[in-house]
């Protein structure tokens, strides 16, 4: 980041990392609002991801999603939970100034088990093979996450720890470290 003042915070990674659960705690420590970026593209569509989907297409989607994220990057006093595909880009690259960017780093195995309770809500997973899915659209997504601010291993973690660190790393005034150094395990 250019300098310490944080106004937005972008939480980023793969579907069943920790997003919406963290980005809700993080935000109610900072007293701002969380916004989930899917549920967003879905009051926008009236209708569900799975739907936008199977009806318009990824593609859609995508346009839909990033319309909904230059809208949201443009207020202050926010925690966003992204969808696990709308950090797979350049657009960790170029997020406005005063954004910290989180990836919220978790395993393909650990992703599949965590959305296995809500399958029907993850159209990129309904394939034969939900575990070589996972796997295949996380290699080609690693790259871009990894151009995060901060990057927190969610998986040995409960949610109240992962905020905790993301709140602490806020509080570091020399927070301006490239992201390779901000990894925490």
């Amino acid at each position: 980041m250019s300098d310490s003042i944080v106004e937005r915070v972008v939480l980023v990674g793969f579907m069943g990392a920790g997003k919406t659960t963290v980005g809700r705690l993080v935000s109610h420590a900072l007293g701002w609002r969380f916004v989930d970026q899917d549920q967003e593209v879905e009051a926008v569509e009236g209708r569900t991801v799975s739907e936008i989907f199977a009806e318009t297409g990824e593609a859609h989607f995508r346009e839909v999603e990033d319309q909904v994220a230059q809208r949201l990057l443009g207020q202050k006093g926010l925690v966003i939970g992204t969808g696990g595909g709308w950090g797979a880009g350049s657009v960790l690259a170029a997020l406005p100034p005063h954004t910290l960017s989180v990836w919220l780093r978790v395993s393909a195995e650990e992703a599949v088990r965590r959305t296995s309770v809500a399958a029907d809500k993850r159209p990129l997973l309904a394939t034969e093979d939900a575990l070589e899915t996972a796997r295949m659209l996380l290699a080609e997504r690693t790259p871009f996450y990894r151009v995060a601010h901060l990057e927190v291993d969610t998986e040995a973690l409960k949610p109240e720890d992962v905020s905790a660190r993301i709140l602490e790393f806020m509080a570091n005034p020399n927070h301006e470290m490239e992201a390779s150094e901000n990894a925490i395990t």
